[in-house]
């Protein structure tokens, strides 16, 4: 994609003209949804200074939390806020988790293109994944059986849809299947007429209709404003405030730099408004 390209090269002329002093290693690992941020920013990165090393891993929310727990990683990039367990852990192991939002997200509720159905509501969508609604018929759409799809559990959109659709005591209906990664579900679906998903607002393509969620359909505009009730943040974390010049804090800078903005907008993710960017 031109206009990616263009702005990574941006991101590395304007952002990371460092010297070798600042080079490093750095190892990233979680979210699959924050996954394509990650990857193009450490292009750049790794593009302007090739003494920099960073790698990035595809693991899941809950083992980007572990990673950072234990040492394994550097940033752990996480699609949801960290655990009360988790960041007790932490701490009680003398981690100390420092939050940075890098992007807005929608979660998207996807379904075959064929599927006639535009809309759900939240409530209909407890009943979908609860296991009450089990044909399209009963909320307009074709005579035909709802083929329930989720997350695995260490995937941070899951719990963040569990707990926006089904509550806090909710449960998923036995017969769900579960894929392990945002393409994966959008391949399941794309293949399969009955089927129901969710997926980030960055994985939406052609081979999937994303539904308007109470009569609101998920997009930019729409999450900034809060209007989108599956609208959520992205994070990532480290172990303390990034000292400065290091490949951490050189990383989160090119986040933050205006070609890293829009970089992070043509991967179809919603860029942090300046005011409300936490800076290293």
């Amino acid at each position: 994609m031109k206009t990616k390209t263009t702005s990574l090269a941006a991101i590395a002329a304007l952002t990371f003209m460092g010297t070798a002093a600042n080079a490093g290693k750095l190892t990233i690992d979680g979210s699959t949804t924050v996954g394509p941020i990650a990857k193009a920013v450490a292009e750049a990165c790794m593009a302007a200074d090739k003494e920099d090393e960073i790698t990035v891993s595809e693991s899941g929310s809950g083992n980007g939390a572990k990673a950072l727990l234990n040492g394994t990683c550097d940033i752990a990039a996480l699609s949801r806020p960290l655990k009360d367990t988790e960041e007790a852990a932490m701490r009680e192991k003398g981690v100390e988790p420092v939050k940075k939002v890098v992007a807005f997200d929608a979660i998207c509720v996807i379904v075959h293109p064929s599927n006639r159905v535009r809309d759900l509501t939240i409530a209909q969508l407890k009943s979908i994944y609860g296991g009450e609604i089990k044909n399209w018929k009963e909320v307009g759409g074709f005579d035909t059986p709802v083929i329930v799809i989720s997350r695995e559990a260490n995937s941070g959109t899951a719990e963040t849809f569990k707990e926006m659709v089904l509550g806090a005591d909710g449960k998923v209906v036995d017969s769900a299947e579960y894929a392990g990664s945002n393409g994966a579900v959008r391949q399941r679906v794309a293949g399969t007429r009955g089927a129901i998903a969710y997926t980030g607002l960055g994985f939406i393509d052609r081979t999937v209709k994303a539904l308007s969620v109470e009569t609101v359909t998920p997009s930019s505009e729409t999450v900034v404003n809060g209007k989108y009730p599956l609208s959520r943040e992205l994070f990532m974390f480290t172990n303390g405030k990034p000292a400065e010049g290091s490949p951490a804090a050189k990383f989160y800078k090119a986040i933050d730099s205006e070609e890293g903005g829009k970089t992070i907008g043509e991967l179809g993710f919603v860029p942090v408004p300046d005011d409300k960017k936490n800076r290293p």
